[in-house]
């Protein structure tokens, strides 16, 4: 096991360089820059050179990045080009909406899908299975915008039982803002684990190991939770990863329409503005948080399924 974490480690150290590079490239052949966009509308050449040279964005794109990666690596992410915040400071202010929403969607994510798994397993070709089958392939195919859209025109708009967007209210002291920004996380993962975990379930019960701590006694609750669903939630638990991946690094979308300011808005906001120093934070951040995640994900599975192949 310590050797395949270092092995994994050193892996997501390179992937992690890799999208630093990446994205430094890709904001680099955006048209235009901060100094420009600093400028307004009707630029002066003059204007723009020297804020270029106060901002140093006229040296080489080759010195600037190896300066922040040599900075990044003490943890110090630099200084916002459109306002004279400490890009750590951006992040964290950013992150906390991030975090109360992936929290809050992970909490009821696992117990939901696991236990509506495990009900059409249970009940395999009847009604229910067929019923919650149905229900989750229809809400899988669904986007995440066209859902958070309807869900405001109806609960919000037409309704009036939620507020429609969290413009002027703090997440925490009006909970009721995080109903229908929670609902559509929830609505896709908990469609996807929810068939992953029936499957394996499915699997694990007609295994024979099932079979013979059946024939050995033991009662149907022991077998499972103790030896069905640990074997079952194995596959599941590198969804769940990708899930709270996706989740902590900010629904984009989720996010935009109903004004979170959490870090998916704040990455639309630095690109928009070409403000290098907080996107390359930003996809560093993300980035430490997929390899994390996914190890996190492979060892998990290991220790619940020691024979599976999944995680090796």
């Amino acid at each position: 096991m310590i050797g395949y974490v270092a092995r994994r480690l050193s892996l997501g150290v390179l992937q992690v360089l890799l999208v630093a590079v990446g994205v430094f490239a890709l904001t680099e052949a955006l048209p235009g820059d901060a100094a420009v966009t600093i400028a307004g509308d009707n630029p002066d050449p003059a204007i723009i050179a020297g804020l270029r040279e106060e901002l140093g964005l006229d040296r080489p794109a080759w010195e600037r990045f190896a300066e922040w990666l040599a900075t990044a690596v003490q943890g110090d992410f630099g200084t916002s080009l459109v306002g004279p915040r400490a890009v750590a400071e951006v992040i964290g202010s950013a992150i906390g909406p991030s975090l109360l929403l992936a929290g809050l969607a992970l909490a009821l994510l696992v117990p939901l899908s696991t236990g509506m798994g495990m009900l059409a397993a249970n009940r395999e070709g009847g009604r229910v299975d067929r019923a919650i089958t149905s229900t989750t392939l229809g809400l899988y195919a669904a986007p995440e915008f066209a859902m958070a859209i309807l869900l405001v025109t109806v609960f919000a708009v037409q309704l009036g039982w939620f507020p429609p967007t969290a413009i002027g209210s703090s997440l925490v002291a009006n909970p009721a803002l995080l109903v229908l920004p929670v609902l559509v996380l929830l609505l896709r993962p908990i469609c996807s684990l929810s068939r992953l975990i029936r499957a394996g379930v499915i699997e694990a019960q007609r295994s024979p190991y099932v079979q013979h701590v059946r024939r050995l006694g033991l009662s149907p609750v022991r077998i499972r939770f103790f030896h069905v669903l640990p074997n079952a939630a194995a596959p599941a638990v590198q969804q769940l990863a990708r899930t709270a991946d996706w989740l902590l690094g900010g629904v984009i979308v989720v996010e935009a329409i109903f004004v979170v300011p959490g870090l998916g808005t704040a990455l639309l906001d630095a690109v928009s503005a070409r403000d290098l120093p907080v996107v390359q934070g930003l996809a560093l951040v993300f980035a430490c948080t997929t390899v994390l995640v996914n190890l996190g994900a492979d060892i998990t599975a290991r220790v619940l399924s020691p024979t599976s192949e999944v995680g090796r």
